[in-house]
């Protein structure tokens, strides 16, 4: 029995022992440097200071399983801090008909235009990255004198006089970094986030009044419309000289908000019916008919 108990603490010392061992023996090839000795070991390198590495320090870096990864991205300064950004565009289109007839559409009367201007400015507070604001003023005017539209003996449409016109002012302040394009100094990439405010005062209507003749038949409606608008743009550009650009730019992302206060009037009526509406949404599309193409310049 005796025996059975001195094997059975040799065997545990042995045990025991062996871990310390093999312990000592990897501490003799590991030197664990505390942070406090490290900091104040180090060497010069080309003329820069950086601190020396332990063994152990050198061995937990290898064994990392998560690497960081180079994406070699371009870090060509495209625009230069302290540059400003100023430039505008005008747009203007008219159009009228006068007793046309196309197709199903007999005696065409009509006159209409729309008008808009947007100047704007931006301040590099960093390489490739402006911060600026832009305003918009647009104007748009439709009047249908006359339209018949003739599909058949039993069906016919007759319109006449219908008018609208709507003044709309917008307020926007925008972000914009750029990239070059494969490390040029001429092509490259932006992209603007913006937001925007804008206040439209608007009227429809359809009929006439004619005091002396003793005819009231207008019918119509005067709307004012608020919105906020946080969209997405992104676009290139194109350096002609070192002050002058082109630029192309199309909307992507946007998320409004509308909201709306109107008042009606009838015939034969001196009184309003007043009125209201709210809409918004999110939307992620290319439209191609929303494409703005002007020239900044960079002073």
């Amino acid at each position: 029995m005796k025996t059975i108990f001195h094997k059975n603490i040799a065997l545990m010392l042995l045990l025991a022992l062996v871990p310390a061992a093999a312990l000592a023996q990897y501490s003799d090839s590991i030197t664990v440097t505390p942070v406090a000795q490290l900091a104040e070991t180090q060497e010069k390198d080309s003329g820069n200071v950086r601190p020396v590495l332990s063994k152990y320090q050198e061995n937990m870096k290898t064994k990392r399983h998560i690497q960081r990864i180079d994406r070699d991205i371009s870090k060509t300064v495209f625009v230069p801090k302290g540059i400003w950004m100023m430039g505008a565009t005008v747009n203007y289109r008219a159009w009228e008909n006068e007793n046309q007839n196309l197709l199903v559409l007999k005696d065409l009367d009509i006159d209409g235009h729309t008008f808009s201007v947007s100047p704007g400015f931006g301040y590099f507070i960093a390489n490739n990255v402006a911060i600026g604001g832009r305003y918009n003023y647009n104007r748009n005017y439709f009047f249908l004198g006359n339209l018949d539209l003739n599909l058949g003996e039993d069906f016919n449409i007759a319109l006449d006089d219908l008018y609208y016109l709507e003044h709309r002012h917008t307020g926007i302040f925008f972000v914009r970094t750029y990239m070059s394009l494969f490390g040029s100094k001429i092509m490259g990439f932006f992209s603007e986030v913006q937001a925007a405010y804008s206040q439209a005062n608007g009227k429809n209507s359809t009929g006439r009044r004619d005091e002396a003749a003793g005819l009231n038949t207008f019918d119509g409606t005067y709307e004012k419309v608020h919105t906020v608008r946080l969209g997405f743009t992104p676009g290139v550009c194109a350096f002609i000289n070192d002050y002058a650009a082109i630029e192309a730019s199309i909307g992507v992302l946007g998320i409004d908000y509308n909201w709306s206060n109107y008042k009606n009037i009838h015939p034969d009526s001196t009184e309003y019916e007043y009125g209201k509406s709210k809409n918004g949404g999110v939307n992620f599309r290319f439209n191609l008919f929303s494409i703005n193409i002007g020239m900044t310049f960079y002073l």
